[in-house]
């Protein structure tokens, strides 16, 4: 379960969002807000962002053990490509949701002996929700999304919910000091 983030370590703030795969509001944070983010806060050096499952159904553990089987650098554009057509797999009405995911897989260079793999392996399902129940517990992680904000001016400081760019960004201001 090796970090997955975006940004420089050495960022002033740094972001931990836990987000659900099936979540409408994480889809809407990551289609709307999260590419102002990226441009403007992560790319500048102003922030860091590290992501954690926060499988809010069966179907977004299933799919966060995909994500997590992909390389690092596949991680995050598989999230958010997943995230952008939830209605194409999660909620396909009458369709097979382990053959769409495996779909959304192949195009992310992970053919179905590994994707088969990744979705029977139990130790990774057990490490998934094992990092579940401790944001749970430390940090009262009880939604998704929800960011946990440390800066110089701010520690362990929760938000939920999606947020405007605007919003987000003044967020990480506060942070800043």
């Amino acid at each position: 379960m090796g970090e997955r983030a975006l940004g420089h370590a050495d960022a002033p703030v740094t972001v931990d969002e836990w987000f659900s795969l099936t979540c409408p509001h994480c889809a809407a944070f990551s289609m709307n807000t999260l590419p102002e983010v990226k441009k403007n806060l992560i790319d500048t050096g102003k922030m860091r962002m590290v992501f954690h499952d926060f499988p809010l159904d069966q179907v977004a553990l299933t799919a966060a053990m995909v994500a997590r089987s992909l390389p690092a650098d596949r991680y995050e554009p598989f999230c958010a490509a997943l995230l952008a057509a939830q209605d194409r797999w999660a909620y396909a009405g009458g369709g097979n949701v382990t053959d769409e995911l495996a779909k959304f897989a192949a195009l992310a260079g992970m053919a179905r002996p590994a994707f088969d793999a990744a979705i029977a392996d139990q130790a990774l399902k057990a490490e998934i929700l094992k990092v579940q129940d401790e944001a749970s517990k430390i940090y009262q992680v009880d939604s998704t999304p929800t960011f946990i904000i440390n800066g110089p001016a701010a520690k362990n400081r929760h938000e939920s919910g999606d947020r405007s760019y605007d919003e987000f960004a003044k967020l990480i201001a506060q942070a800043a000091g």
